[in-house]
């Protein structure tokens, strides 16, 4: 495919009713992390535009990013987060509980460094893992979670299917969003499930990014903004049903969504779908005018964060940033805060500290490396973390100056008072 294509067709229903809702300008690849600060500033820009389906109401990137330019050299890392190793251990014990087969077998699509898998093995369930992320794909498997370095393709399900048998569990998580093709991608993932199998999956939720102004998940990888209604509708085209829907916090605000194929399972009441698509309603995802509203909304979040900055600064305080997510790239993009707004930002990963900010050239540092004197100011980056970066900033770093949250909403307080 060329580097970049512009979409004329919803991913979802196919429908050529797309229409512009929401401009974010141009950023660098979010998750392109250079070793100089020249290579970091110099690289290209591509277009953050987000466009509505007036059909069925799923909303996508305009302009689609060739995915080998993203994924194969991937530097998050699932295992590095202690919120998401918790996460993907609760994860596995609630889907271990749906399945009675004995010697189960679980697929994860985007397996990243095998955390999740990790977690259903030690509840007995062979494993497999999938993903393009070829240094990550080869640690997991010395680790000894099995995993294929690869996309997951009609011949990488066959293959499973044959040398495996057929998964019990197939799980995706914030993968649904990253795939141009997603039709052959959830066809393939009914191929390879048993007729008693589940697929379980977490995406990113519309409505949250839309209430809670979480603009920052807007980025290339993520083609697609998830809301139930259209999913549903989705799934059933390619004989799976949504039989249960949960709300989830991560990143700020996901969904864990459950499908069986057609006719298999009945819905999980305490999980019913038709819960959030009337909220989905109720919030008008499917106009247009939600978005433009939402395009002030982040004006008036970068005038309050500038504010802040701007009285930190006459305080005489240094400013600092606390985290290198890949939606930090969009976050600061849009908010004006670059290598003269931050002097530099600290991070949990190895594979980050030592590279630089894409766009900006914000050197990324060791947590060690982080002043704690007063005369300092921290931009939490990684908003989503922002309760146990704090309490770790207070109680283990013995930090005692400002600290800024800026999404989702900004805020600000002192750690010494």
């Amino acid at each position: 495919m060329p580097l970049t294509y512009t979409r004329t067709t919803c991913r979802l229903c196919g429908d050529n009713s797309l229409v512009e809702c929401l401009s974010l300008g141009s950023t660098a690849l979010a998750n392109s992390f250079e070793l100089t600060r020249q290579a970091s500033v110099d690289l290209d820009v591509y277009p953050l535009d987000l466009r509505l389906c007036r059909s069925c109401g799923h909303v996508q990137l305009g302009v689609v990013v060739d995915p080998d330019l993203m994924f194969p050299e991937y530097l998050y890392v699932s295992g590095t987060s202690p919120v998401f190793r918790q996460h993907f251990d609760a994860y596995a014990e609630e889907v271990s509980a749906l399945i009675s087969e004995p010697d189960p077998l679980v697929v994860d699509i985007g397996s990243n460094d095998g955390t999740l898998l990790s977690a259903f093995a030690s509840r007995g369930f062979r494993v497999q893992g999938v993903d393009p992320a070829v240094e990550l794909a080869q640690r997991a498997t010395e680790e000894g979670v099995p995993t294929i370095a690869s996309y997951f393709t009609p011949e990488v399900s066959e293959w499973i299917r044959k040398t495996h048998g057929q998964a019990d569990v197939v799980t995706a998580n914030n993968v649904c969003a990253h795939v141009d093709n997603l039709r052959q991608l959830v066809t393939s993932v009914r191929a390879l499930l048993k007729d008693s199998g589940i697929f379980v999956f977490e995406v990113s939720y519309l409505l949250s990014v839309v209430q809670d102004l979480l603009f920052d998940t807007v980025y290339h990888e993520h083609l697609d903004y998830h809301s139930v209604g259209p999913l549903r509708s989705f799934l059933r085209s390619v004989g799976l049903e949504l039989v249960g829907v949960k709300r989830v916090d991560s990143h700020g605000g996901s969904i864990r969504c459950v499908a069986a194929p057609s006719g298999s399972r009945t819905i999980f009441p305490q999980w019913d779908p038709e819960e959030l698509v009337a909220l989905e309603a109720t919030a008008a995802l499917a106009n247009p005018a939600t978005y433009g509203d939402m395009g002030a909304r982040i004006h008036a979040a970068r005038a309050a964060l500038r504010d802040l900055l701007n009285a930190s600064r006459s305080r005489g305080e240094e400013v600092w940033g606390f985290g290198a997510p890949a939606k930090a790239t969009t976050l600061m993009t849009q908010f004006g805060l670059d290598a003269t707004s931050i002097q530099a930002i600290v991070d949990d990963s190895p594979l980050k500290q030592g590279r630089f900010m894409p766009g900006s050239g914000i050197r990324i540092l060791a947590p060690s490396e982080l002043p704690t004197n007063p005369d300092t100011a921290i931009i939490v980056l990684a908003w989503n973390f922002a309760a146990p970066i704090i309490a770790r900033l207070r109680d283990d770093i013995g930090f005692r100056g400002t600290v800024i949250t800026p999404l989702p909403r900004v805020r600000e307080s002192r750690l010494g008072e």
